[in-house]
């Protein structure tokens, strides 16, 4: 029988922590539960959990911070991230998907709307190089390899999260097709996902930044959707 997935819980209020740990044990899952930045990385960085709901505003280290630690240690930069916070400015949500994070929810939240979203990332996280189809794709500077996970723009690499990677790869290998935000969503998360589609546009934001030379493909067609091509 396999092993449930493990989650870890940062939230330092204490009230909200025992509402999400509670949802979560009746999906099964592994819970650990931190109260701060601190503990939440000493947690992370001993025993890697399989996915991290982290609060954002946390005293000591913040949420930010456990993010950027997590996505520049080769033990833990490959866990899943779901920020759960109060921020829910534009700005602040393109801040924490530029620095690693997965997923975002705002408070107040759905419990139901949470259960789903962290079983989406852990579906998408059982995906192995070996299942995935395809080699590698040479688009004017860049270079993705499905099989890696990986893009190289100008021979440096793009830090890409797995949600952009999934997006810019979507896009890239159907060079020149436009497509909706709710296309986009449905065929690198599934029709069962229950995201707004503005969640795209910040995810393409983040990704003009990090393709340097090649954010100019990354095309807004107003009224539709986006496309990837090389510009006229």
């Amino acid at each position: 029988m396999a092993t449930a997935p493990h989650l870890l819980v940062v939230e330092d209020d204490p009230d909200i922590r025992e509402l999400i740990v509670h949802h979560l044990i009746t999906e099964s899952y592994r819970i650990s539960e931190a109260a701060n930045g601190e503990e939440a990385w000493k947690k992370i960085a001993a025993l890697p959990p399989d996915l991290v709901v982290l609060d954002l505003m946390l005293p000591g280290i913040s949420g930010l911070e456990v993010c950027r630690l997590m996505k520049r240690n080769v033990k833990t930069e490959n866990c899943a991230i779901l920020m759960l916070t109060a921020l829910g400015s534009e700005e602040d949500i393109v801040r924490g998907l530029n620095l690693g994070a997965d997923d975002y929810i705002t408070k107040p939240f759905s419990p139901k709307v949470l259960l789903a979203r962290i079983a989406a990332l852990l579906r998408r996280r059982k995906t192995t190089p070996d299942q995935q189809v395809g080699d590698e794709l040479v688009l004017g500077d860049m270079i993705l390899s499905t099989r890696r996970r990986e893009v190289f723009i100008g021979g440096d690499p793009a830090r890409l999260t797995y949600t952009e990677f999934q997006i810019l790869e979507f896009l890239a290998r159907r060079e020149g097709w436009v497509y909706t935000r709710g296309q986009i969503i449905d065929c690198i998360r599934g029709d069962d996902y229950p995201v707004t589609e503005r969640s795209v546009d910040f995810q393409i934001v983040g990704l003009r930044k990090k393709l340097g030379s090649m954010g100019s493909w990354l095309k807004t067609v107003r009224g539709v959707g986006y496309t990837f091509k090389k510009p006229e």
